[in-house]
């Protein structure tokens, strides 16, 4: 069995390889291990593609990582749609790893996570079927050789994973072109005659964002093609804290150039403090807040440490500090809510001022702010 490798021996420097790339040893190791029976043309079992994703030990003493940091169930479901009839949708807030989680899947299912369609208010009904090289059309006509298959046309002639990204950003009656594709597992081609058949393992996974509600909303004949799978936030401090170390962590090694160190409680007090604010509520329940407007979630702080560590590396004198977090964080709020300077203006003074351990957060705040 071989995953897909692509350009990994020719491109040594790629800045963010596909999963299957990063985690080909780890893909490699489960398929050798995997002795349960595999459908159609799937490279592992749900058993090892569950592993894959959850993380754990295997035989030979090797150890997986864990790909998503949460609810075991949510991904169990996941992988039980991919093997009905339906195609699966993951839907939820920002943040909360439906982009990531689908790559996975399709990297441990198909070997290969690029057939991918990321949707846009300009997505036309080619791009998820098929469209024509127009040099050959005016030349030749309609030909096999003219034609250019969509990546889930592609998907359905391997018998692998088509990805399509923000499914609720495509306009419904393009999104509408999905329906004989997902109810008769077939793309018709008229111009040439031909019905192009979707092979064994042939699925969709699609993800919408629930802040787009309303853009395009799905029709009901669609919407029941679906598994919808909800991806939940977090649901305490600690899982919201691990899944913000992990990254910041994969991120730094990306880079391949040294980082300065985050210790565990500033990460627990960022993560403390996007969760109060995100949430309404501080974490023992004491105290009633105003919730911010902005999206405050794990992404956000991934993306605020990871830049503090770049800032306190190569601008300062290596040790991460809340101004370096603070900065970053005042500008998500204000590019997201303008409004909330005010909400987190309050926070900080009714809040984080009686909080001993929060002083240079609430002085970072009140300089930012």
């Amino acid at each position: 069995m071989e995953y897909n490798r692509g350009y990994i021996n020719e491109n040594k420097d790629i800045q963010r390889p596909p999963a299957e790339i990063t985690f080909y040893e780890e893909l490699k190791a489960l398929s050798i291990s995997d002795k349960q029976k595999k459908p159609g043309t799937w490279k592992l079992s749900p058993w090892a593609v569950l592993k894959y994703i959850m993380g754990g030990e295997i035989s030979g003493g090797i150890t997986i990582s864990p790909k998503y940091i949460g609810n075991q169930k949510v991904v169990e479901i996941a992988i039980a749609s991919l093997l009905s009839d339906r195609a699966l949708l993951l839907t939820g807030f920002p943040g909360t790893a439906k982009t990531w989680l689908a790559e996975h899947l399709a990297a441990a299912i198909s070997g290969d996570s690029t057939l991918l369609i990321q949707g846009t208010s300009g997505t036309h009904e080619d791009l998820l079927k098929y469209g024509w090289n127009y040099a050959s059309l005016i030349s030749k006509g309609p030909t096999e050789e003219g034609l250019i298959p969509s990546p889930v046309m592609l998907a359905m002639q391997q018998g692998s994973i088509a990805r399509i990204e923000e499914l609720s950003r495509i306009p419904t009656e393009t999104q509408d072109a999905l329906l004989s594709i997902l109810s008769e597992k077939t793309v018709s081609i008229p111009e040439l005659r031909k019905l192009i058949p979707a092979q064994q393992g042939f699925n969709i996974i699609a993800t919408s964002n629930d802040l787009d509600k309303g853009v395009y909303e799905m029709s009901s004949a669609l919407r029941r093609r679906f598994n919808i799978v909800y991806m939940p936030l977090p649901t305490s401090v600690q899982e919201e804290i691990e899944i913000v170390t992990y990254r910041v962590n994969q991120l730094g090694r990306n880079l391949n150039i040294p980082l300065a160190e985050v210790k565990e409680k500033q990460v627990q007090k960022l993560v403390t403090l996007l969760r109060e604010l995100r949430n309404g509520i501080t974490e023992d329940g004491k105290t009633k807040l105003r919730k911010s407007g902005a999206s405050l979630n794990p992404a956000v702080s991934i993306n605020i440490i990871h830049e503090a560590r770049i800032l306190a590396q190569f601008f300062d004198n290596g040790e991460v500090k809340p101004q370096h977090m603070i900065a970053n964080l005042i500008n998500s709020i204000r590019h997201d809510s303008p409004e909330d300077a005010a909400v987190i203006q309050e926070y900080n003074e009714t809040v984080l001022k009686k909080r001993d351990d929060y002083k240079e957060w609430y002085q970072a705040i009140k300089k930012e702010i």
